[in-house]
This record gives structure tokens, C-alpha cells and sequence, in this order.
């Protein structure tokens, strides 16, 4: 086993498979999960905060920005990811596998890190097109697994930094350590360990053929040069990036093959992620009688739609940006909020919970801040890009503010309570 072991690591030795190179797409690799850690902790705060939280509300397309971010960057961990494990791999044929207890944590750490890489990356796609094939809930697994990411990747660097600074940098005049160029070229006639293991002679029967097919892949995986694999990897990422980025950010929209929404592609130009036939709202939103009810300090205040659109309107230039990725700016009409808040005399500080027609949701209640309530272009929307409100899109009134996940601009209004403090 160690020959077979031996001679495999020889087979596919190339002048891509050393500890720079592994350097160089790790460092990449790592950005790319800190930067998808991130962004996906102010995404779960904003949609679970902590007491006492309270978030930006400008740029108004901060969410749309950091989310899109999110996506990009999960997304470019795919060719990054498929890189390093093709740079690495010889070293599943190490002989013995373990020398030791260290070595064993170090390489149980690799294995569950880049077990448990693939699948966070994974169920982010799928989520992107809303297609759940697993029995676990989504957004709570998702969470967890990115700390544990965060943990793994933290344990990895520990033990290869002393490897991580030593090639961090390319050699002052551009030249390898003699010792990749070794491994990348190697040279039975010269190499010690070949006449250690065999002798003089080389094996006969089943090993001896089996190693004769082993000597035949190293000429073609020898033709892969640095350059060449660093372009595929570089084409790779642009790729997959460019093709799908096109959902959130509008330059790149005709670019949009494999992105899940299309911008302008929807009821009035919006893309619509929830229809009113899975909240099962129509009947409700469409009723005669519906009324918004404002609670404050005990006191209900009803506003039927014409009431609303009385009152003095405002227009703003909002996003809809969803945690799937996409987004879409649009041109909403409607109420202050701060307005409706000051009609029923509540504090300055006062927060609100949002509760939809929707009875059964992860997001028909939500909270609402006291920083958004107070933004003067937070709005129960009535209208859409200049016509009344599509029934999908929260008819009869919804919520819009600025730097919030579209989950929580809550659809198909009921009620708006405020929130003890």
C-alpha cells in the first residue's frame, strides 16, 4: 500500500500542486467565506435582532448591496472551493494517513471543513430558487453552519500558518523553493525514495501493471501550467459571478442567464417572491371593509384605504432586496410612517410590530425599529410605480423602508402595533 501510495503521489504531481499555490487560492477561498459570514450575520440581525439593536438606514441600498455581496461571493466559493481541492489532493494518498494524534485533528478539521463548505454553499444556491429538497429548516441550519465554517476555517489556519507565511509571498526573483520544483517535476532516476521502495527492478504481476497505468497520467497532468490553471480559475469565478450577479446589480442584467429573478420581470416591473395564493390573503386583501389598525398605548385607530390615501402622500425611490439575492428599485406612493406614528402621538422612540393578512408565514409579523418608523421615506406603500398596488405585491397596502430585507417589508397590512419598551 505505502508503493501504491507512493507512486500516486508521483502520478499526479504537477507544477500547480504546491504549498504556494495552495496559498494563493486558500487566501481567496477564506475572503470569499469572511465576506459571505458577514454579510449573512447583518442579514440574520436585521431579520432576528437582539435587544437593544439598532441599524443603519442609509444608504438606502445598503441590504440590496450586502445581500447581493452575500450571493456573489457564495457563488464565486464553487470554482474556488473545486481549486484548492484540486491542488490538495495528492495528499489524500499521504502514507500513512495518520502520523499522529495532531495529524488526525488536522485532517478530521480539513475533512469536516470541506464537507460541511460544500454543503452551506450548496443549500445557498438551491435556496436562491426557493427549492428546498431536505428535511432540515433552511435558515436556522444555515446560521449554524456558518459558524461552525468560521470555527473550522479558524482551526485550519492555525495549523498551517507556520505553510501560510512561508509562501504568502511569491520569491523576491519569481523562483520556487527547489523542493516544489521537485514535486512538481519529479525524476525517478534521481529520486532516493524510488530506489528505497523498489530496489532495482519494479514489481511484476497486478501491482506492477497497476503502476505501469499510474506512469501513464503524469504526462497530461503536467500539462497544466500555473498560468494556465490560474486563467481557468479566474475565468471560472467571472463566470459563474457575472452570469447570475445580473439579479441584483442592473449594469450586469443582460447578463442574467442563470440568476433565478429577472430585473422587470413581474406584476408593475417587480419580481415577486411570494404570491397572495401561497399566503392565501386574496379574499382578505380584496374585502370591502379591510381597515389598517394602529395600536398605541392601548388605543385602536382604524384607517380604511380611502382614509390612507387622503392623507398626505409621499413618493420615494426604494429597492426591494431579498435574502434570495435579487433586487429590484421601484417607485413607491404612499403614507409616511413617521406620519401614521404621529397621528396617534407616539414617542419619538417608539418601535412597531408589523402583522400581515397573512396568517401562517416565518414573516407575518415582523418588528420594526424605531430608526425605520422614524426614516422619512419609510411608507405604507399604496401604489406601485404609478398605478394602485398589485394584489402581489400587498395590496392594499404594504411596507417599505430603506436598507430592509424584502421579507420584511411586510405585504397585505392588517395591523401595526406598537412595541413596549
Amino acid at each position: 500500500m505505502r508503493r501504491l501510495m507512493y507512486e500516486a503521489q508521483r502520478a499526479l504531481a504537477s507544477p500547480v500542486r504546491n504549498p504556494r499555490m495552495a496559498t494563493v487560492i486558500g487566501r481567496l477561498l477564506g475572503a470569499a467565506f469572511l465576506i459571505c459570514f458577514g454579510t449573512g450575520l447583518y442579514s440574520h440581525f436585521l431579520q432576528n435582532p437582539l435587544p437593544g439593536m439598532h441599524f443603519a438606514t442609509r444608504p438606502a441600498y445598503l441590504y440590496q448591496f450586502t445581500q447581493g455581496l452575500h450571493i456573489i461571493a457564495g457563488i464565486a466559493c464553487f470554482p474556488l472551493l473545486l481549486a484548492k481541492l484540486y491542488i490538495v489532493f495528492p495528499a489524500l494518498f499521504a502514507w500513512p494517513p495518520v502520523k499522529g494524534f495532531l495529524n488526525f485533528l488536522e485532517r478530521a478539521t480539513i475533512a469536516l471543513f470541506v464537507g460541511a463548505s460544500l454543503v452551506q454553499i450548496t443549500i445557498g444556491l438551491l435556496n436562491t430558487y426557493q427549492w428546498y429538497p431536505w428535511p432540515f429548516p433552511f435558515r436556522q441550519v444555515h446560521f449554524a453552519l456558518g459558524w461552525v465554517l468560521i470555527g473550522l476555517l479558524a482551526i485550519h489556519i492555525g495549523v498551517k500558518l507556520p505553510l501560510i507565511t512561508r509562501y504568502w509571498r511569491k520569491a523576491a526573483d519569481g523562483s520556487e523553493p527547489d523542493h516544489l520544483a521537485e514535486a512538481a517535476h519529479p525524476d525517478r532516476s534521481k529520486n532516493p525514495e524510488e530506489v528505497r521502495l523498489w530496489g532495482t527492478t519494479r514489481p511484476g504481476g497486478i501491482t506492477g501493471r497497476l503502476l505501469d497505468y499510474i506512469d501513464a497520467t503524469p504526462q497530461k497532468t503536467k500539462r497544466v501550467s500555473r498560468r494556465g490553471f490560474l486563467t481557468t480559475v479566474a475565468v471560472s469565478v467571472t463566470a459563474v459571478v457575472g452570469l447570475t450577479a445580473g439579479q441584483t446589480f442592473a449594469p450586469l442584467d443582460a447578463a442574467n442567464v442563470f440568476g433565478p429573478r429577472k430585473k422587470g420581470v413581474g406584476q408593475q416591473g417587480v419580481p415577486v417572491n411570494r404570491t397572495s395564493k401561497q399566503a392565501k390573503v386574496a379574499d382578505a386583501a380584496m374585502a370591502t371593509d379591510w381597515a389598517l389598525t394602529l395600536v398605541y398605548a392601548g388605543t385602536e385607530t382604524t384607517f380604511s384605504r380611502a382614509e390612507l390615501q387622503a392623507m398626505p402622500q409621499t413618493e420615494v425611490r426604494l429597492p426591494i432586496a431579498c435574502v434570495e439575492g435579487w433586487s429590484q428599485m421601484a417607485t413607491w406612493r404612499g403614507v409616511r410612517m413617521m406620519d401614521l406614528a404621529d397621528v396617534v402621538g407616539a414617542e419619538a422612540e417608539t418601535s412597531f410590530r408589523l402583522i400581515s393578512l397573512e396568517e401562517r408565514g416565518s414573516f407575518s409579523k415582523t418588528q420594526m425599529g424605531y430608526e425605520y418608523v422614524r426614516d422619512p421615506l419609510t411608507l405604507v406603500a399604496l401604489e406601485l410605480n404609478g398605478e394602485t398596488l398589485d394584489l402581489e405585491h400587498g395590496y392594499p397596502a404594504r411596507m417599505i423602508a430603506p436598507g430592509r430585507p424584502g421579507v420584511l417589508q411586510t405585504k397585505w397590512l392588517s395591523r401595526i402595533e406598537a412595541i413596549s419598551a
